[in-house]
């Protein structure tokens, strides 16, 4: 865990230092962040060049007073609370008194374990999850005595090292292990009682929980002790939390589970199994609640980032309901002799997508959906709506800025709510949301205060349709933007045919809009696209209100985007369709490019998309054609084949 930690922070540009007992140790780790990133490169998830720039931020050492330059350490050794404490009273003594403190467990108490230090107010969990180099989540733990200033750099370092956090009290088994835990343990109890065998229980999981191993599958993946040592920590909760004999049997034999065998095709066994599994989960998640340890969407976040669950808890319950809810948490209660936990129905459920921060004058608007690429919702866009609008009418608000959360500014609208309403025929429903993102879109436009775009990652379709609302847009180096729209069979519907031709000319809202270019921040600055960049500095400051952003936006752009412009303006979309132009001062090879791209679109929606370029009647007029698009079969064809080839036939 140690080395997949510091290959995270490696990655995203922090100097590291991996400290370990033995140089053996330490060559493995090295080696194995070697081997992983290798394999990034061969797969073309990383760049030519990554291994040895990620390698040469990371020095190893056996010796730990060369810690003491260090900002932050986390500690990462075995779950063995006297060897933790041990070693935080080493580190005591020779850290800065400024530096940070944290440590990785997933077991102990973060406050029982900053007894062992003299400044227990910069000492914090930072709970990391398998495979860290992969996983996104991350859970942040208060001590009892940890600052608040703490705290907040622990935000902005999880941030900045392409985390998403969440944040609970400190209580055994803190948000994701308090349920995924008993979830483990309760599938060796019914196999215990001859409910089922292991490929059935296995199997009813994985249908059940949108997962792709089932619960015996995962615990051989990361070792049976594991879960019983996490199982143990957790007894202090009661009866439910007792280590099932069978899992402290297989932890002693120290053999992995057998997974032989064919699962049952008996659908009521089946359901029979997921039932009892969810009904775990429900009164575990109502009792994590009950306690305030977090709120709802660090326990859907959690399940959904974290253990990579198609729906995460709170999900599951809603759609099954308050009162079956009641039904499984109640059926818990009896079978282990417990008081049934009482945080269930929508209230106890909602989770707030949207939110909304002010200091300094700047008022902070983050989408906040990092599971879902922050994509725009019905739920998303009115809590968009009502903090926008409290901002507005705070007197305390100068500047009001947009960001997000995650790898993402906005990735667009949510493909799921359009797919669902086209197959149901309820195209209405589409258009309202539609209408809808349009008001709120022109009220941002129409701000009577300064509005200021924060692009963290990938702002597509709706997105950037969002940024584009701003008066003054900036972007981290390693932002991209795009309309992928075309690509899927629709097209730009939230302003981005109007606002695009705005802020660079009809002809470079054409190549963007048709072509589905993905532009990083160098490029659309070129383009005048975007004011400006920034680091994780200056968004941090933007953000704080110490830095007023900086916006050096392009007059008349150079080339290439001069000469791709002016291709756009002289070419209708129906000769560029049939393949006829000729370049007009591009490049040949350069007119070839975009021609061929242009092919692979839908042609229905490029030549909507052309046309409310041309016309330019305002983004209303983007409206007038919702239903043509949504009833066309390019458009079903390409918003079910997110990432596939597909032939568009213009229908």
């Amino acid at each position: 865990m140690g080395a997949a930690i510091a290959q995270k922070f490696a990655q995203e540009g922090t100097t590291v230092l991996l400290a370990d007992r033995e140089q053996r140790f330490i060559d493995k780790g090295m080696e194995g962040i070697r081997t992983m990133l290798q394999q990034g490169v061969e797969r073309k998830v990383f760049a030519f060049g990554t291994v040895e720039a990620v390698l040469g931020r990371i020095t190893g050492t056996t010796d730990l007073k060369d810690l003491a330059v260090c900002d932050l350490v986390v500690e990462a050794i075995f779950e063995d609370r006297e060897a933790k404490a041990t070693l935080f009273r080493t580190l005591d003594g020779i850290v800065r008194p400024d530096a940070i403190l944290a440590t990785n467990t997933s077991s102990f108490s973060v406050t029982e374990l900053a007894a062992s230090v003299s400044r227990p107010e910069r000492f914090v969990g930072l709970h990391y999850f398998y495979h860290a180099a992969k996983n996104r989540l991350v859970e942040i733990i208060p001590g009892e005595h940890t600052a608040p200033e703490v705290m907040e750099a622990m935000r902005r370092f999880c941030r900045r090292t392409g985390k998403d956090a969440i944040e609970c009290r400190d209580a055994y088994g803190f948000v994701v292990n308090r349920y995924f835990v008993p979830w483990l343990n309760e599938a060796v109890r019914m196999h215990e009682e001859g409910l089922a065998d292991i490929p059935t229980i296995d199997a009813a999981c994985m249908k059940a929980f949108g997962i792709g191993m089932g619960p015996f599958a995962l615990m051989n993946a990361t070792g049976v002790p594991v879960a019983y040592h996490a199982q143990r920590t957790l007894e202090v909760f009661g009866p439910l939390y007792t280590v099932s004999p069978g899992l402290q049997r297989q932890t002693e034999a120290a053999v992995p589970w057998d997974l032989s065998g064919e699962a049952s095709p008996d659908q009521a066994l089946h359901n029979t199994i997921a039932d009892r599994m969810l009904g775990i989960v429900c009164f575990v998640c109502t009792q994590l609640l009950d306690e305030q340890v977090c709120d709802a969407l660090a326990i859907e976040r959690g399940a959904r980032i974290g253990l990579r669950w198609r729906k995460g808890p709170i999900a599951l319950m809603s759609a099954r309901g308050e009162a079956e809810v009641r039904r499984m948490v109640g059926d818990v209660a009896k079978r282990y002799g417990v008081a049934a936990p009482t945080s269930i129905g929508p209230a106890a459920w909602a989770m707030e997508h949207v939110r909304l921060e002010v200091r300094n004058g700047v008022a902070t608007i983050t989408m906040d959906r990092p599971e879902d690429n922050n994509a725009l919702n019905e739920e998303v866009m009115a809590q968009l709506d009502e903090r926008f609008t409290r901002a507005v009418a705070d007197p305390q608000v100068r500047t009001i800025a947009l960001t997000g959360s995650g790898k993402a500014f906005v990735a667009g609208a949510d493909i799921k709510f359009f797919v669902t309403h086209m197959k149901r025929g309820d195209i209405d429903a589409i258009e309202r949301f539609t209408a809808y993102g349009q008001q709120v879109f022109d009220r941002i436009d129409a701000s009577p205060k300064p509005v200021v775009a924060v692009l963290n990652g990938l702002a597509l379709g709706g997105g950037l349709e969002l940024a584009l609302c701003a008066d003054i847009i900036v972007a981290h180096p390693k932002a991209v933007m795009a309309f992928p729209e075309t690509g899927i069979g629709i097209y730009p519907g939230l302003g981005g045919t109007q606002r695009t031709a705005t802020r660079v000319g009809k002809g470079l809202a054409k190549y963007l809009v048709h072509t589905g270019r993905m532009l990083n921040a160098t490029d659309a600055l070129a383009m005048g696209l975007i004011d400006g960049t920034a680091s994780h500095d200056d968004i941090d400051a933007i953000l704080d209100g110490t830095l007023a952003p900086s916006a050096h936006r392009v007059g008349t752009p150079a080339e290439p985007w001069r000469g791709i412009a002016a291709f756009f303006e002289r070419n209708g979309i129906e000769e560029l369709l049939a393949g006829k132009s000729g370049g007009n001062g591009l490049a040949p090879a350069e007119a070839e490019r975009i021609l061929g791209t242009l092919q692979r679109k839908a042609p229905l929606a490029l030549r909507i998309a052309d046309k409310l370029i041309t016309d330019g009647r305002g983004c209303a007029s983007e409206l007038e054609h919702l239903h043509t698009i949504f009833t066309s079969s390019d458009a079903m064809l390409g918003l079910s084949s997110i990432g596939k080839k597909v032939s568009y036939e213009g229908k």
